[in-house]
């Protein structure tokens, strides 16, 4: 009996040591929102920063899903905490919009070298010489990408309120292509699927897509599509970027953006300990690109998503420590 009483004094001394070490931690009773935006592929990298921030005490609640608009205005009002995809330069008009570095917070970087642009299947290229978006401006070259009858170019585009539709749509009018493309806005889930399937029927294709994502896994540049240059660089002046050549002497329409974890600043200031995880974590374009591909093969419930998160922190378990202890050591833990 005594010995039973000894070891359930130990167990509750045990249980309290665990209570008092969390209530220790510099996020214990504070709760976190996270947004993302529809992109289901953008969960993951969501996940992993509520799982660090779980370890630093947090109480991370689900994810609500806005557009970047919304989530950018919820983020700086104080309505949500932070979210993980925000581009920069793509979403430079959002940012700004709510008063960028005054009411967010914006330190590190968490994904660099997203790239974007406009592909075509390699075999209509080389059959007919494509090589920038400008040669669709010859109605016979647009027609070869018709797929509704109508004799123009269908270009599988941008969701509205993604900000890239606002660049694609700046773009037509700067190369003159109104008159020969029109850009399919909608679902991009949707429209993607169908440009595969047009691809796979053995159809010519014309898309924008990026990097980080699964479509370039599915239709490999260089292999099954090419991208395709672009007379000159014509973004949104808001942007504040005129040159979109790449080093390589490429020029693909599209600045190479960051991806960065927004957060309110008010609330960055009261945790450092959260700010400081935001500033550290990094996710290569790579891994990403690979967990996006495996939830196209069909690994894409939340569970999945999950365990791809537990296991990228598997395989990067000193990194991700690592983070953590900067992160305690930045609240005096």
């Amino acid at each position: 009996m005594q010995r039973l009483a000894h070891a359930v004094l130990a167990t509750s001394l045990a249980a309290f040591g665990l209570i008092a070490a969390a209530q220790d931690l510099p996020g214990a009773g504070i709760k976190v929102f996270p947004l993302k935006s529809s992109i289901a592929e953008e969960t993951f990298q969501t996940v992993l920063v509520m799982k660090a921030l779980q370890k630093l005490g947090y109480e991370v609640q689900p994810i609500q899903e806005v557009e970047y608009p919304t989530a950018h205005m919820a983020i700086a009002n104080g309505d949500a905490t932070f979210m993980a995809d925000h581009w920069d330069l793509q979403h430079a008009d959002f940012y700004k919009n709510v008063g960028g570095d005054t009411r967010l917070s914006r330190t590190g970087v968490y994904s660099d070298g997203a790239i974007q642009g406009y592909l075509i299947d390699k075999k209509t290229a080389e059959q007919y010489g494509i090589t920038q978006i400008g040669q669709l401006k010859d109605p016979k070259i647009a027609a070869l990408f018709d797929t509704n009858g109508d004799g123009k170019a269908d270009l599988t585009g941008c969701t509205p309120g993604w900000g890239c539709e606002t660049m694609i749509e700046h773009q037509l009018d700067a190369f003159q292509l109104r008159n020969t493309v029109t850009h399919q806005q909608g679902t991009y889930s949707a429209l993607i699927a169908d440009t595969i399937a047009r691809y796979q029927a053995g159809k010519p294709i014309l898309y924008y897509t990026w990097t980080p994502f699964w479509v370039s896994a599915q239709l490999k540049p260089g292999t099954d599509v090419v991208w395709l240059e672009v007379p000159f660089s014509a973004l949104p002046s808001a942007q504040g970027v005129t040159d979109t050549q790449l080093p390589n002497g490429k020029n693909y329409g599209f600045v190479p953006n960051k991806q960065h974890i927004v957060a309110n600043k008010q609330w960055v200031a009261k945790n450092p300990a959260a700010g400081k995880l935001f500033e550290l974590m990094q996710l290569s374009v790579n891994d990403i690109n690979a967990q996006n591909n495996r939830m196209f093969l069909g690994e894409n419930k939340p569970e999945d998503i999950d365990r791809h998160t537990e296991g990228w922190i598997r395989a990067h378990q000193k990194t991700f420590d690592d983070w953590i202890a900067r992160s305690l050591a930045a609240a005096g833990r």
